[in-house]
């Protein structure tokens, strides 16, 4: 339901915002109000962009950070619910917003143009407080501004604090803030006001440096052994003016100093993921910064002015999402790669799915949808996922045309979008029906994906497009599949979905025209591309693998192209040959064909190239590409760990019992594996898989909520229908 607000938007500017208009320090705004009585309820109803900390009667309001959540601020801003009954008194009270500048106002140049989005503002807010049922406060021109001590702050920057600017008691109701001005009516940001929808980012860890090294020109590089998304806090000491700079990497050269090239290169202006604090010289001091984050696992401290560092932590930033599943196995590598994929997750989602935490920071959709199901699998992303896939359908054109990231301020619509990254409009739907019984998204965003797919017949030729990135970040670019193969087979996929939806909503009619769609693209695939003999295109890993994942091959020819691609990973040793969509799609179709001791081989040996390799280098996080040159916290090569869940616990969700109302349990007994334990939290209730090798025996334990119902399919065994419950069963590993 639609909110009516009764102040209007504010800010502490004296002037105007343009694409030249230099950068001020964050601003507080200021209200104080009386209370009769000790109030029964009292909510600050909050949009504060881009982003705010709430401060009511000397205390901060939450442990929430970087608020609200990133949108598509000229479509829609998030307002925050937060209830103050317990800090409001009798009397007079004082409630004080610092705001930053977020995503909202993106003031330095990069190279995906977010300086000129259309949206872009001084920071700004909107405030009512309501009282047991009446509004008591709403912003206005009655409100009061001043500069806050943080002088400085950038999305892609950092921040820059003075602590000799700092106001004691800025947020005490008895302070004297007569020499503050008034704050300024100003403009909205143009979108719908709606209520946050997801969980808050909040600092998740704080970890000690595991080591240091101390470089020739005095300056200290620590070592927190996990690449990360967040920042630092620090204690020190020593004279006023006396200055800590904070530099982070997630690399470092050889002499032990920060290597940034790889990752700076793309911001065009000021400093990149830097920090610096300014002594007020009154003994130990302690801070951290507000609005900024940053990707890193080394951070470089150099101290100026006689300051001493006598503590440092970093901080480990994300949505607070809870957990839905657990994963291990008996094989070392396997597990590294389960955490270095959670880990690699969670780095990128501060906020929204991001490809990186460091350089970019942008909502890549093609990352995002490869993750979907390892996202599901190990988190309750329920409420993320569909915040994500608004924001993403608030960007589409009139034309049906997506970017390839979300927000935009208009970059990505001519490169880095395509099927393979557009079909996360269609892709996070059919997860959440899937895995959460979800109908709403699917109702709220059917309009839009009609029209993608409009757009997609209009791009078309011959029932065949061509446009996209493909197979991206390949090991070989002379092995890389087709882009009009892959793009092709997305847009048969998504025409395929979206007869499922249409069946789903009771749009029969509509239902038959997207499979006719759907039908016509998987001929006109297999007409160009199909050359006989289980080979698609050039025989490529990717090209064979499309064919199968996407059900586009004859019956007759899945087993050759299985065969082939199997035979084609064992003479490359099981080193990967594919970019970020052949990740997805072979391991699968290996194990959905038989040959899951290969798939497994694959996503677990050492040498290079492969995700064991990384491993076997020691790294906590997934690569962006496989040697390593530029990012090394990316989640796009990241749907191993739902394979895990899939294969190795066999679990599958059905679209016959959405929500895992019913779910198909097969397992791949692996041979280099003794042992896996797989479970995941449904809505319904918790999911057990495991089995293990007992002299010459593989005992299975499978546990199915009392209100779900399993198919449990073994090898050499009859089949077990409609079982829930707990279910034992033995046999001879010989059989499997």
């Amino acid at each position: 339901m639609k909110r009516t607000w009764h102040g209007y938007w504010i800010n502490g500017s004296n002037g105007t915002c343009n694409y030249n208009a230099p950068v001020g320090p964050a601003p507080y705004l200021r209200k104080t109000f009386a209370c009769a009585t000790v109030p029964k309820k009292a909510v600050v109803y909050l949009c504060g962009l881009g982003w705010h900390e709430l401060y009511v009667n000397g205390q901060k309001v939450d442990d929430r950070v970087l608020a609200p959540v990133v949108t598509q601020y000229d479509r829609r801003a998030s307002f925050i619910d937060y209830d103050v009954t317990a800090l409001l008194r009798p009397g007079k009270n004082a409630l004080v917003v610092l705001l930053g500048n977020g995503w909202y106002n993106c003031h330095t140049h990069e190279v995906w143009c977010f300086d000129k989005a259309p949206w872009r503002d001084f920071p700004k807010l909107l405030c009512d407080v309501e009282i047991d049922g009446r509004v008591a406060v709403s912003s206005n021109a009655s409100w009061k501004t001043i500069a806050s001590p943080v002088t400085f702050d950038g999305l892609r920057n950092g921040e820059f604090y003075d602590a000799a600017k700092e106001i004691p008691g800025f947020a005490d109701p008895d302070f004297d803030d007569s020499a503050w001005r008034a704050a300024r009516q100003c403009n909205p940001p143009g979108g719908l006001i709606v209520r946050e929808d997801l969980e808050p980012c909040k600092v998740m860890r704080r970890i000690d440096a595991a080591g240091s090294t101390t470089l020739a020109d005095g300056a200290v590089v620590y070592d927190f052994a996990l690449n990360m998304a967040g920042h630092c806090d620090i204690t020190v000491s020593g004279p006023a003016g006396a200055e800590v700079a904070l530099q982070y990497s997630e690399r470092v050269a050889d002499n032990g100093d920060i290597d940034r090239e790889n990752i700076a290169k793309f911001v065009k202006e000021g400093v990149f993921q830097e920090d610096h604090y300014r002594l007020k010289g009154q003994g130990e001091e302690s801070w951290s910064p507000r609005f900024t984050y940053h990707g890193f696992r080394y951070v470089k401290v150099i101290l100026s002015g006689g300051a001493k560092l006598s503590a440092i932590r970093a901080c480990m930033v994300h949505n607070a999402f809870a957990g839905a599943g657990a994963f291990a196995c008996s094989h070392d590598v396997a597990n590294q790669l389960q955490a270095m994929t959670q880990q690699s997750f969670l780095s990128n989602f501060v906020g929204i799915p991001t490809d990186c935490p460091h350089r970019e920071k942008n909502g890549w959709t093609g990352d995002a949808q490869l993750a979907t199901e390892t996202g599901l699998w190990n988190y309750d992303v329920r409420r993320a996922f569909t915040h994500f896939v608004q924001l993403l359908a608030d960007t589409q054109r009139p034309s049906g045309q997506l970017p390839g990231i979300a927000p935009t301020g208009g970059w990505g619509f001519n490169w880095g979008s395509g099927p393979a990254w557009d079909t996360l409009l269609f892709e996070y739907p059919w997860r959440l029906y899937l895995f959460c019984g979800d109908t709403a998204t699917i109702s709220r965003h059917y309009g839009a994906m009609k029209l993608y797919l409009d757009y997609c017949q209009g791009m078309s030729e011959g029932n065949l497009v061509r446009f996209g990135l493909g197979d991206w970040c390949p090991f070989d670019k002379d092995h890389m599949a087709p882009v009009e193969l892959t793009s092709s087979a997305y847009y048969f996929y998504d025409a395929t979905l979206m007869a499922e939806f249409a069946r789903i909503l009771g749009r029969g009619d509509e239902a038959t025209q997207y499979q006719t769609l759907a039908g016509r693209i998987r001929s006109a695939i297999n007409a160009k591309f199909h050359r006989g003999d289980g080979i698609y295109a050039g025989g490529e890993w990717t090209s064979l693998a499309t064919a199968l994942y996407f059900g586009l091959a004859p019956d007759a020819e899945r087993g050759k192209i299985a065969a082939a691609l199997a035979e084609k990973v064992r003479a490359n040793a099981h080193k990967v040959d594919f970019g970020i969509l052949g990740a997805k799609y072979v391991p699968r179709v290996l194990a959905d064909n038989g040959y899951a001791d290969d798939a497994f081989k694959l996503l677990t040996q050492t040498d290079f190239p492969g995700w064991g390799h990384w491993a076997k280098l020691g790294e906590t996080t997934l690569w962006e590409s496989w040697a390593g040159g530029s990012s090394r916290n990316h989640i796009m090569f990241g749907d191993l760990s739902a394979w895990f869940y899939q294969y190795l616990g066999g679990i599958s969700p059905t679209k016959e019992g959405p929500g895992c109302k019913h779910v198909l349990i097969r397992p791949c007994f692996v041979r280099d594996l003794d042992w896996v334990k797989v479970s995941h939290e449904c809505l319904r209730g918790t999911f057990h898989s495991e089995w293990k090798r007992e002299h010459g025996i593989i005992r299975c334990r499978f546990v199915i909520p009392a209100s779900c119902t399993a198919d449990i399919v073994l090898p050499g065994l009859e089949a077990m229908h409609n079982v829930s419950g707990e279910q034992a069963v033995d046999l001879p590993e010989n059989q499997e």
